[in-house]
């Protein structure tokens, strides 16, 4: 099963970077797959450590994929790393064992320390919905845009039962970066058009 989750890592000069990731559980270790190249993976084998967040807090993971990245953290305690404030969970990893791959290695992660914040109710709807929304957005690059369309349609249904202020909030974020996304791709197609409508013509025509 995968579990989705928030990955805190820092660079070797400390610089914090967030990203959404869905993780493996594989006993008391935790398997992470981040896609190389990608910060989170050069900050996880620079420093050898990296912070499991656990949030309702949907925004961050709408927020991480539409560049907005700057969401509270405070310092972890046993490693050098920062945790997100929001965390109801976090979960202090260090690197043990790193199977190579091209485009995704898989590290595996041991317990350093965990510590709870506060409660976890369960992931309503909406809350849910965002999640998904969240992984199409930064999958917009490989997937058909009728299937987006599709995708996205069925998820406003449970945005608009049962979506708070959070949840409206990163479901804005999220359509937003799909119609920017949409808009540029229509761009790119009407260029590509017209050039082959340009080759088409003969010399007199092009005169």
């Amino acid at each position: 099963m995968i579990f989705e989750t928030v990955v805190s890592t820092v660079s070797a000069d400390g610089k914090p970077h967030l990203a959404p990731m869905g993780v493996r559980y594989r006993g008391d270790d935790v398997i992470l797959m981040p896609f190389k190249p990608s910060a989170t993976y050069d900050n996880i084998v620079g420093t050898g450590h990296a912070v499991l967040n656990l949030t309702t807090d949907v925004r961050v993971f709408a927020g991480c994929v539409t560049g907005r990245r700057d969401w509270p953290l405070v310092p972890a305690e046993r490693i050098p790393g920062m945790r997100l404030q929001a965390a109801l969970n976090h979960v202090e990893l260090r690197l043990v064992e790193e199977r190579a791959d091209e485009q995704r290695p898989v590290l595996r992660m041991a317990r350093v320390h965990a510590a709870r914040h506060g409660d976890f109710a369960g992931f309503n709807r909406a809350q849910a919905a965002v999640i998904e929304g969240a992984v199409l957005v930064s999958r917009l690059h490989m997937l058909p845009a009728e299937k987006v369309r599709e995708e996205i349609a069925y998820l406003q249904i449970a945005i608009d039962k049962t979506a708070g202020p959070d949840e409206h909030e990163a479901w804005r974020w999220l359509r937003s970066a799909i119609a920017s996304h949409q808009a540029a791709m229509a761009v790119v197609r009407d260029a590509t058009a017209i050039q082959k409508q340009a080759q088409k013509q003969t010399p007199e025509q092009k005169s």
